[in-house]
């Protein structure tokens, strides 16, 4: 007996082409099994912020800390800024005084010119006494006075130099040599204004006078 099964000719041919189609790997069957969706990163979800946004937005604190160290670059360049110019003021105040005290140049071209004056306007038939106070008197005079400005200048500035912080940042104070130059000056100058005042009344070293 013949068991060999005899294909049906009313069934239809099957083409090996599409089985091979139809197989899938383990592969894709996983693929299938997962989805089409896949899973981002926790990190890149975190990174991104919920409303959209490409960068998160700087909160009031970051904003006032930026601001107080604007304004803190700006407070230390504004006080270097007045401590230079403190120093300067302090140091010319102290080189005027001295000069104030030891004779400046302008005095001595101011005595000489009053001299000259005096000579041209001073008559043959004055007396000794008009010929002291004309030639001698008059010039000293005018040497008192010219340094005895230059004192009061020099005193002023140390004065400024020194109320200067009052009037600026409060709890700011000036460096302690600028200070001490200021103090040094105030004191030449005290002293300069205080000799030429008494010079220029005759009180201190006054001129002599002739008993004929």
């Amino acid at each position: 007996m013949d068991t060999k099964k005899t294909p049906d000719p009313t069934a239809p041919a099957t083409d090996p082409t599409e089985d091979k189609a139809t197989a899938t790997t383990p592969a894709e069957a996983r693929t299938e099994h997962t989805g089409s969706d896949t899973v981002e990163p926790a990190d890149k979800a975190a990174a991104e912020p919920l409303d959209g946004s490409t960068r998160p937005e700087a909160s009031d604190a970051d904003l006032d800390a930026d601001l107080d160290a604007e304004f803190a670059a700006e407070d230390e360049e504004s006080a270097q800024v007045g401590g230079v110019a403190a120093a300067a003021s302090a140091i010319v105040a102290a080189g005027l005084s001295v000069v104030a005290l030891s004779g400046s140049w302008v005095s001595r071209v101011v005595a000489e010119r009053q001299n000259l004056v005096n000579q041209l306007d001073l008559s043959q038939t004055a007396d000794n006494n008009a010929k002291i106070a004309a030639l001698y008197s008059a010039p000293w005079h005018a040497t008192a006075l010219v340094n005895g400005i230059l004192s009061a200048i020099a005193l002023l500035l140390a004065l400024f130099v020194l109320a200067r912080p009052a009037f600026g940042v409060p709890g700011r104070t000036l460096p302690t040599w600028i200070r001490s130059v200021a103090w040094a000056a105030i004191a030449l100058g005290a002293l300069g204004v205080l000799l030429f005042a008494l010079m220029y009344f005759d009180v201190l070293l006054p001129a002599p006078t002739s008993a004929a």
